[in-house]
């Protein structure tokens, strides 16, 4: 099912809110609400933290590295072991794991932020880009009550959500897609495909309040 949406560029830098729309650039963007996947993968137990080295310096690691706290202020980059693993303009920071293949799934508490994006990006993204605005980046993301999928600075819409505690994120590398959970029935809310061929790392943008990650996961049983 093909989605019109505009071809949006909403990120954040540092705590500031970037955005451009263009009512004259629109285009269909076909991301199924939900489909059915026949998955050659093998199911894994992704067991990860958060990668101090790629955080942000608005961003603090918590409980043993695998939380993360968005300070506004943050610090000063200049207070910040230099690393050039770290994103130096967006508040988003990797799990330290690097898939290359396989069925993966885990969780996030969510209930504590009201903007965020969770998802996957290639391990070796540009450190000046922001997850979701480029073709080596897949999320699904919340801001102002609203969820959405974004890949290659593409918005679409996902409904039907709420805002619930917690939701579950399921990668199928050879599959070709990254779905966001319901935790609760459970079941696929909405899919994001992408030609996955390079190493992919966990991928967290914050710009309020702490996420906190639930790794080594077993998939719930009936996903497609």
């Amino acid at each position: 099912m093909a989605i019109p949406v505009s071809a949006a560029r909403v990120c954040r830098l540092a705590g500031r809110t970037v955005s451009s729309l263009s009512a004259g650039h629109r285009r269909a963007v076909n991301l199924p609400a939900r489909t059915c996947f026949i998955s050659t993968s093998t199911a894994s137990s992704l067991q990860f933290r958060l990668d101090e080295r790629t955080a942000h310096s608005s961003l603090d690691l918590f409980k043993k590295d695998t939380g993360v706290i968005y300070r506004m202020m943050g610090l000063d980059p200049s207070q910040v072991q230099d690393d050039p693993e770290r994103f130096r303009d967006w508040a988003v920071v990797f799990g330290d794991k690097k898939i290359s293949s396989g069925r993966h799934y885990w969780e996030v508490t969510v209930k504590k932020s009201q903007e965020f994006r969770l998802g996957v990006a290639e391990a070796a993204m540009s450190r000046d880009d922001c997850v979701g605005t480029n073709s080596s980046s897949w999320v699904f993301g919340y801001a102002q009550r609203k969820w959405f999928a974004m890949t290659s600075n593409k918005i679409v819409p996902v409904t039907l959500v709420g805002k619930p505690d917690r939701v579950g994120i399921l990668l199928d590398y050879e599959g070709g897609f990254l779905g966001l959970v319901d935790v609760e029935q459970p079941r696929i809310i909405h899919t994001v495909r992408g030609q996955f061929k390079a190493p992919l790392c966990p991928a967290f943008g914050l710009w309020d309040g702490e996420l906190l990650t639930h790794s080594g996961l077993e998939e719930p049983e009936g996903l497609m």
